[in-house]
């Protein structure tokens, strides 16, 4: 039999109705414009947004299937983000194994710079690469959209490979030291198994934020156009309308999926070898 105390503890760790209701309407506030991006990438109207629609068509895909424009914005931004991700994953990692594995004079300084590009606004970010590359005589190009990317992927794969050296024991890296393996079959066996997930994790999310940004490849990308500037010049410059909704849609399928896929494999991310002991 259950106390009386164990039931209205479970009683008084269910949400009020007042709370559910809350986020509920919390999150139609955020996710109910979407639907009508949607939705007016089916409307058969060009050159303005009627709601309701006057009817509903599939032919703006088919017209953005046929847009070159599209598909070198779409090409130049899947390159981008791969190598600012890539370069990310390196240099994050690299960084979190520097704080969480050493201690020394001013360790707590270097993890705020570390982490100080995402936390900036992202003007602030794209003025101040723009100022950089002009000091030292840098043409705009494709490799200065990748390293103003990569300045704020690296933070995000920083944050989840920190977390995850802090959870995972330091006595399963001695016991495999004692065991007789060197440096590189302890990194190989022993490190990337633990910090495998977090890692991906943190590669599909900065994947995503350097597919979609806006305000440092402003400032960064001179006379190129990645997926999110032409859509914004699509909206000052209107070509058919709804082909910019087809592709916002593209775009929230591509930023949308990795970031399910980094919470699905992460919420077990409590079984860490070796973290509770």
């Amino acid at each position: 039999m259950r106390s009386n105390t164990s039931m209205k503890r479970d009683h008084d760790s269910q949400p009020s109705g007042l709370l559910k209701y809350a986020a509920i309407g919390g999150l139609l506030f955020l996710h109910f414009p979407i639907l009508f991006i949607f939705l007016y990438a089916f409307t058969s109207e060009s050159k303005s947004y009627q709601f309701p629609p006057p009817g509903l068509t599939l032919k703006w895909f088919e017209v953005t299937l046929n847009r070159p424009d599209v598909w070198r914005a779409i090409q130049l931004s899947l390159e981008v983000a791969g190598l600012a991700t890539l370069a990310a994953m390196v240099l994050g990692t690299l960084a979190a194994g520097a704080i969480a594995r050493s201690r020394f004079f001013g360790q707590e300084v270097v993890s705020l710079l570390l982490v100080l590009p995402i936390a900036l606004p992202g003007i602030v970010t794209g003025i101040a690469l723009r100022s950089a590359y002009g000091v030292m005589e840098i043409p705009f190009s494709f490799w200065t959209i990748v390293i103003g990317h990569a300045t704020f992927c690296v933070v995000v794969v920083y944050n989840n490979a920190l977390a995850r050296f802090r959870r995972t024991n330091q006595s399963l890296i001695e016991a495999s030291m004692d065991l007789g393996a060197d440096s590189f079959q302890t990194l190989r066996y022993v490190i990337l198994p633990n910090l495998a997930t977090a890692l991906l994790a943190g590669g599909m999310l900065a994947f995503a934020l350097s597919f979609d940004e806006v305000i440092v490849t402003t400032f960064t990308a001179g006379q190129q156009t990645t997926l999110p500037i032409w859509m914004y010049q699509e909206l000052i410059r209107p070509r058919d309308r709804p082909v910019t909704n087809v592709v916002a849609l593209i775009i929230v399928a591509f930023t949308t999926i990795p970031i399910l896929l980094a919470y699905y494999l992460t919420r077990d991310g409590q079984d860490v070898a070796g973290s509770g002991k």
